[in-house]
């Protein structure tokens, strides 16, 4: 691990001010998304490091933790990962997406996690895509 502008990164790992962490609503840490998913923990933390999960360590044991809201039944949302890539590809930090994700949009409605939980992952891909304008 290493310390690169004050944050904390281990590979795709992030750390995450508290405004950020505010937006989310619930998290999962890694064992519970293996067991979800049905896959080992190794396989998730490979999701993690290949961009398609965004993972942040929280609380006093500095947990690693996935946003709940990334995972669906026994999948990762659709639209999920090819909104990070977008997000990523506009320059996006983790930080950042997260924060695009867990904040409200009125022309959506409601937050784009939310969207793409709700299979409306086009609208949400569209409004990614224009924020590289």
């Amino acid at each position: 691990m290493t310390a690169v502008g004050g944050r904390w990164h281990a590979g795709r790992v992030t750390e995450i001010d508290a405004k950020t962490d505010a937006l989310v609503p619930a998290w999962l840490t890694v064992p519970d998304i293996a067991e979800a998913l049905d896959v080992e923990v190794t396989r998730v933390r490979q999701l993690i490091k290949e961009g398609q999960l965004i993972a942040v360590r929280r609380g006093e044991n500095r947990v690693l933790q996935v946003p709940a809201a990334f995972i669906d039944g026994d999948r990762i949302v659709k639209g999920l990962v090819g909104t990070l890539t977008l997000l990523r590809d506009d320059g996006f930090t983790d930080e950042e997406m997260l924060e695009w994700l867990f904040t409200p949009d009125d022309t959506l409605p409601g937050t784009p996690a939310q969207a793409l939980r709700e299979n409306r992952g086009t609208e949400v891909k569209r409004r990614a895509q224009a924020l590289a304008v």
